[in-house]
């Protein structure tokens, strides 16, 4: 591991350039590195890891991150609540002319949603929205207050469309106090891909 970045970003840090710094895509082995290396050097190390994390894609946020939030407190910033829009619901009958995934350089979106895998992702969706509607809120609110709930989750990166879209999903504020143990669990139920942790953090 190169130890010039640790240098660049202690020397932006201490200039008054930046807070701190984070990695993005970086495994949890490398992390773990970078914060030896860093305290090694008595340099400044990563306090967050940027990594995807929605209802579909749980295995790094849940299970390979914790252990450094709880070790060295690095935690996650994560992007795309929505899968890219999958989750935002408007692909349940299949790809709008109007979407995203409808333009030619989002083929491989389209694709992802046609797909099997995709099928099975729309049809827990719609299982998904009678919660949403007992707690009051959208299924995209529903979506971004599960990823808030997460202890080891510092902030959720939104990737709005329009200010419409921005003021609905900030909305998942409010729904994240109704985000109970019991909801968590109808979720899961419904998902059926809730990762195996060998350790709970938690206890």
């Amino acid at each position: 591991m190169e130890v010039h970045v640790f240098s660049a970003m202690t020397h932006v840090i201490n200039q008054g350039m930046a807070m701190y710094w984070g990695t993005s895509r970086w495994s949890a082995m490398e992390i773990m590195e970078a914060y030896s290396v860093a305290r090694q050097f008595n340099m400044i190390p990563p306090v967050c890891e940027q990594a995807e994390y929605h209802l579909f894609q749980r295995e790094k946020v849940e299970v390979q991150l914790p252990e450094l939030y709880h070790k060295i407190g690095v935690g996650a910033m994560t992007w795309s609540p929505l899968a890219c829009g999958i989750i935002s619901g408007k692909y349940g009958n299949g790809v709008p002319d109007s979407s995203r995934a409808s333009l030619k350089c989002y083929q491989w979106l389209k694709e992802k949603i046609v797909s099997e895998e995709g099928r099975k992702q729309q049809i827990k969706l719609k299982d998904l929205s009678p919660i949403a509607g007992r707690l009051g809120c959208t299924l995209p609110q529903l979506a971004v207050a599960w990823c808030l709930r997460n202890e080891g989750v510092s902030s959720v990166l939104l990737g709005s469309s329009n200010p419409e879209q921005l003021i609905e999903n900030l909305g998942a504020i409010q729904v994240l106090p109704k985000m109970t143990s019991h909801i968590i669990s109808e979720i899961d139920n419904i998902l059926g891909n809730k990762p195996y942790s060998k350790k709970d953090y938690r206890s």
